[in-house]
């Protein structure tokens, strides 16, 4: 089984976080096993972790329970808490699509939700791939925005069986990579273009997330 190991470096404080040292991002993903987390681990947070890397930024994983992350060969050991994570020692936070199902799906984490208000009332970046934009949904910072998603989660088709009341009064933006103030949205993700044909925009949304940060 392969593993992907991210930071076990020490929580840095507020200040490292914003310029003395090395800078951080908080990333939220999915919690538990499932055989499609192999793709995603490897194709989402490998590579949003690799482009954060490139431009000098490390990236911290939490999530409710902070077990580690299982596919049958990919894993995540290093995950944090998502209750003791304190969002003042970081710089943005970005949720692979693997962060939430589809509607209905399983619960939101309300953690997550206080994360992202937290982040964006400070005016960080938030970055949402695919069907992680449910978080937002879910914590009311999509009102009046506009966001990317695979289809409009307001009408029904054959992606999407029941409407999701959470989106209501968001501005439906279309399936690719979306900025609005501190919100980055994308549409799709690798397990969205393998199983309905839409581009993977993975690397533009961490790109349009890292130029929203901004330099040292």
């Amino acid at each position: 089984m392969a593993v992907i190991c991210f930071s076990s470096h020490p929580i840095v404080g507020p200040t490292e976080a914003l310029g003395q040292g090395v800078r951080k991002v908080l990333m939220i993903p999915r919690e538990g096993y499932s055989a499609d987390l192999d793709q995603a681990i490897k194709g989402e947070v490998g590579v949003m972790t690799m482009l954060l890397k490139k431009a000098g930024l490390e990236a911290d994983i939490a999530t409710t329970s902070g077990r580690p992350i299982l596919g049958p060969t990919q894993k995540i050991e290093k995950v944090l808490i998502l209750s003791d994570v304190n969002v003042d020692n970081y710089v943005g936070v970005i949720m692979p699509c693997m962060a939430v199902g589809m509607f209905p799906g399983p619960p939101v984490s309300p953690e997550a939700v206080v994360v992202v208000k937290k982040a964006l009332t400070d005016g960080k970046p938030v970055a949402a791939a695919a069907n992680s934009s449910i978080i937002l949904a879910e914590a009311g910072v999509l009102k009046g925005k506009k966001y990317a998603f695979a289809e409009d989660p307001l009408k029904t088709s054959q992606m999407w069986k029941r409407r999701d009341p959470r989106f209501e009064g968001a501005i439906y933006s279309g399936p690719g990579v979306v900025q609005d103030g501190k919100i980055i949205t994308s549409g799709a993700c690798p397990m969205i273009e393998r199983s309905y044909g839409l581009p993977n925009n993975t690397v533009e949304l961490t790109q349009k997330f890292i130029a929203a940060i901004g330099p040292k």
